[in-house]
């Protein structure tokens, strides 16, 4: 069998393949609920084969989403929605994850198909974004954040550990926390983006101070057995990239060491302009593993990964434990089936619910033999 449709085991948790569906923001919730679209979606590519199916960026606070159509668990009403989308994925044999967030400036926008764009402070779904320092992101999202003060610091860490509270309550066995893409505790520890002069600004221990015990406290709720997972921006692509990196394996070892279980490895995306070099294929692939063997952690990472053999070799090679493929499930919610066919790697009723993996395996045959006579 090939490395990517071997089972990975964290914690009592085990997946079926190596296969994982990132968070991919719906935009389509109302005050944070759940509705039929996302009944829907998530069970949809469950049921398509991957290992772990990681539900969208999901508030901490109402001022923590992205845009007033982002999920939330800022209110135990929102438990029972999101308790039936956990036991759908867990049905159709993934492991249910779910991904809290707060977007610190860059919240207040609206979803990318509607400007992508800060809501002007008119409107009535605008509200008053927070930050580590009153510095605008720039670009279209230009709104110049409420520096936060100690106490808005202690509530955004509440909620935190709120959410992840009633992420279990849901069901969800794997909880991932959003500190990456420039969104608040990404913001923290960037120095482009916090010029505090406090215990939380200046230094690299007073940077990772936020993100360090935001963890630490989710750490006391959220039970041992499962995985803690965080998403993080190790690389900024401003010129400065040895020094990020470098900054950036540290910080994510003082998070193994205060009970981090594996690594989602992304982009800062702190400031707008910087060059990422996007055509390059699976191009964040050598940085995953330089994470993964100098922070001691297990690493999963996307970006430019669709290519089945490419997709087969980080995974033997070892780069990272875990493929997170978005775009290419989006397109096609039963890929892996693609994924084991062109592999050779797995008999589809390993990857495929028998209505479908049986009638598509019976006729996969006969389709070609047809296409021959019909020659």
């Amino acid at each position: 069998m090939s490395a990517l449709f071997t089972p990975f085991t964290l914690k009592d948790v085990t997946l079926r393949n190596r296969i994982a569906v990132p968070p991919m923001c719906q935009y389509s919730a109302t005050d944070g609920f759940t509705n039929d679209w996302h009944q829907v979606h998530y069970p949809s590519i469950a049921r398509g084969g991957a290992g772990l199916v990681i539900v969208e960026a999901t508030g901490v606070s109402a001022d923590g989403r992205i845009s007033p159509s982002c999920l939330g668990l800022w209110d135990d009403a929102h438990v029972p929605g999101l308790a039936r989308i956990a036991a759908g994925i867990e049905a159709a044999g993934a492991v249910p994850g779910i991904q809290i967030a707060h977007a610190g400036r860059k919240a207040s926008a609206n979803s990318p198909w509607e400007g992508d764009d800060h809501i002007p402070e008119s409107d009535p779904r605008a509200w008053q974004t927070i930050a580590p320092s009153a510095i605008a992101f720039g670009g279209d999202l230009g709104r110049v954040p409420r520096e936060m003060t100690l106490a808005d610091i202690e509530r955004v860490k509440a909620d935190f550990v709120a959410a992840a509270r009633r992420a279990l309550a849901a069901g969800f066995k794997w909880l991932e926390l959003h500190f990456a893409h420039g969104y608040l505790a990404q913001s923290f520890f960037s120095a482009h983006s916090n010029q505090r002069q406090d215990a939380y600004g200046g230094s690299f221990d007073n940077r990772a101070r936020f993100a360090l015990e935001t963890l630490a406290a989710v750490r006391e709720v959220w039970p041992e057995n499962l995985p803690l997972t965080a998403r993080f921006g190790v690389i900024e692509y401003d010129g400065r990239d040895e020094e990020t990196l470098a900054e950036s394996i540290e910080l994510v070892r003082r998070m193994r060491e205060g009970g981090l279980d594996l690594l989602n490895v992304s982009v800062n995306f702190v400031i707008p302009g910087v060059q990422i070099p996007w055509g390059e294929p699976a191009f964040l692939a050598p940085i995953a593993a330089r994470v993964s063997r100098e922070a001691g952690l297990p690493v999963a990472s996307s970006w430019g990964i669709d290519d089945p053999e490419l997709a087969e070799r980080v995974v033997a090679e070892g780069q990272m434990a875990l493929v997170m493929m978005g775009r290419s499930m989006l397109a096609n919610p039963h890929y892996p089936y693609t994924l084991a066919q062109q592999l050779k790697a797995a008999r589809p009723d390993w990857v495929l619910p028998a209505p479908y993996a049986h009638w598509l395996e019976r006729y996969r045959g006969a389709g070609k033999q047809a296409q021959v006579a019909a020659a």
